[in-house]
């Protein structure tokens, strides 16, 4: 595993920690002038051009932390804990809601503490929603071995009921007559948990619909339960690959331990490079301090090198998601969907979970033209085609022009946008980053998972062959021309043929080399810089596509035309 590690470059990262000291006298580290973490001293009574002051500085720390800063009362630039009497807290504080009403943010209070016994430090999460949006989405897939208790988990989690211990939280998840019957995933299920303004959890318990958690939620978590098994593992894989989730949750069975299919899910999540956290599951049936081991002594190992952090109190918490995207610690969670143990402090930290993509992103992507990936089809009565997937660019509204493609003659049709839905809920517009199902004013000849929506104003194209810089994860033998393998872009999966290897005739596990891949049995639409997994058997690789030979690719006239 280790020498995929520089195919990609996972970055540096933020690597700023609120870890608050355990001697009170112990200072923080001093304050980062990038980022979204602000020290202040103290918040009284600011003249209205130091409130203007402050409060464009708290805009700058929102954009640095996608929508979300963390504000550290009590505490100078240097880091050394001062703490202000308890008037002078409450007055800062109430400073503090005023900047962020001006911007019309929210404030949370995250913990406290005692300096000197007389004196207080407090810890401010302020969260402000896009202008356009009604909440922040964090996406997060959840994977691990079958029997893991994944879908169970999540169950509880939004359902805001414990399971009976034979399985009855799972019930929603299951889309299929097999799937309850067998009680394993096989397809891909998403579920929502909401938080409000004040951190609240807001889930179906109250009888509330998709539309009204949405509504009343100022954070969002999209759930994408995956399949275990490794009888759908491709699934699971295109699942991955095609929904682009900010964030993976491991979860490990306390009894079963780090089982086969753990660690084949574990290799995704580095090859990918999505950061990723672990709960071990079932934790009322037997201690988890073996599998604690086990876990911990994986992610220490060559090829991951990751610091694991059991997370055991608020405090850890709150480390834990402020790390969690510095590309190091991998918190640890220990919980029981039974007895609810462990279930609070995973909760609060999804609440702290840092967003995804960073407000500069987002803008840049929505200012490019639109490109939604077709995940999941369906056929609606009397609606007519409607298509599931993730917009990566642009905007899409009602009544948007777009393109559909590639058929299997490599052509694109023109299409029109009817109406849109977003976590089963009717919507007007989506924007880049955003999961959603469209409804198609057409029917569309061969319609089928891995097609595109496109912008008309783009030239379409389609390709058969395209190159590739991979990695060989793991085979048994050698690779040479003409081998035959499933290969994963984005929504796209097909068996591809191998028509060259250059430099070398073969390939062997860790080799690296550029590689002229076919499609089998129709073009794809492939970008160059798109990531790739390929896999045939244990055989398992990654890459990145370097060079596409497109088509000659025309869009076809309107029906009325054909």
């Amino acid at each position: 595993m280790d020498s995929f590690l520089g195919l990609f470059d996972p970055g540096s990262g933020p690597t700023m920690s609120e870890v608050w000291p355990e001697d009170e006298n112990s200072p923080l580290p001093p304050e980062p002038q990038l980022g979204n973490i602000e020290y202040k001293l103290k918040l009284i009574t600011p003249s209205r051009l130091r409130f203007q002051h402050l409060v464009t500085q708290m805009k700058w720390r929102l954009r640095e932390g996608h929508g979300e800063a963390i504000y550290e009362i009590g505490v100078e630039d240097s880091g050394l804990l001062i703490g202000l009497s308890e008037s002078d807290m409450r007055a800062s504080l109430k400073t503090l809601e005023q900047m962020a009403m001006k911007l019309g943010a929210t404030t949370t209070v995250l913990r406290e503490r005692m300096v000197d016994n007389t004196r207080k430090v407090t810890e401010v999460l302020v969260r402000k929603i896009p202008d356009d949006q009604h909440n922040i989405e964090v996406r997060v897939a959840v994977m691990g071995n079958a029997d893991a208790g994944k879908s169970t988990l999540i169950g509880v989690l939004t359902q805001g009921q414990l399971d009976s211990g034979r399985g009855s939280a799972r019930l929603n998840m299951f889309r299929h007559l097999h799937e309850i019957q067998s009680g394993r995933t096989s397809s891909i299920s998403h579920e929502i948990l909401g938080f409000n303004s004040k951190g609240v959890v807001v889930n179906y318990s109250e009888a509330m619909t998709a539309e009204e958690i949405c509504e009343v939620s100022t954070k969002l978590i999209s759930f994408l339960d995956l399949a275990g098994h490794r009888k759908y593992f491709r699934t699971t894989v295109a699942g991955l690959s095609g929904y682009s989730p900010h964030y993976i949750m491991l979860v490990v069975s306390g009894p079963g331990g780090v089982l086969g299919m753990t660690e084949e899910h574990l290799t995704l999540a580095l090859a990918l490079n999505v950061p990723f956290f672990v709960v071990i599951s079932k934790v009322d049936l037997v201690s988890p301090e073996e599998t604690l081991k086990g876990v911990e002594n994986v992610l220490k190992s060559t090829g991951c090198r990751r610091v694991p952090l059991v997370v055991r109190n608020e405090d850890d918490v709150l480390t834990a998601g402020s790390n969690q995207l510095s590309e190091n610690i991998v918190p640890i969670f220990c919980i029981s969907s039974v007895t609810g143990e462990g279930l609070e402090l995973l909760t609060r930290f999804l609440h702290v979970l840092p967003p995804g993509v960073s407000n500069k992103e987002k803008q840049r992507l929505e200012q490019e033209e639109p490109e939604f990936q077709i995940d999941e089809t369906f056929r609606v009565h009397d609606v007519g085609p409607v298509v599931g997937g993730l917009l990566t660019k642009g905007v899409v509204t009602e009544k948007t022009g777009l393109v559909i493609g590639p058929l299997a003659n490599g052509e694109f049709l023109p299409v029109t946008v009817q109406s849109i839905h977003r976590n089963k809920a009717p919507c007007r517009v989506v924007h880049a980053s955003q999961s959603a199902s469209l409804c198609l004013d057409r029917v569309i000849p061969g319609l089928r998972v891995g097609m595109v929506l496109l912008s008309c104003n783009v030239p379409p194209s389609a390709c058969y062959f395209f190159q590739a810089q991979v990695c060989v994860l793991y085979h048994s033998t050698s690779i040479h021309a003409g081998f035959q393998t499933t290969v994963h872009i984005g929504n796209i999966r097909q068996t591809a043929v191998i028509e060259g290897i250059m430099a070398c005739s073969s390939m062997h596990t860790n080799d690296n080399a550029a590689v002229l891949f076919r499609f089998m049995r129709h073009p794809e639409y492939v970008q160059v810089g798109m990531r790739l997994l390929f896999r045939e058997g244990v055989t398992k690789g990654i890459g990145k596509v370097t060079q596409i030979f497109p088509l000659e690719t025309r869009v076809s006239g309107d029906s009325s035309e054909e």
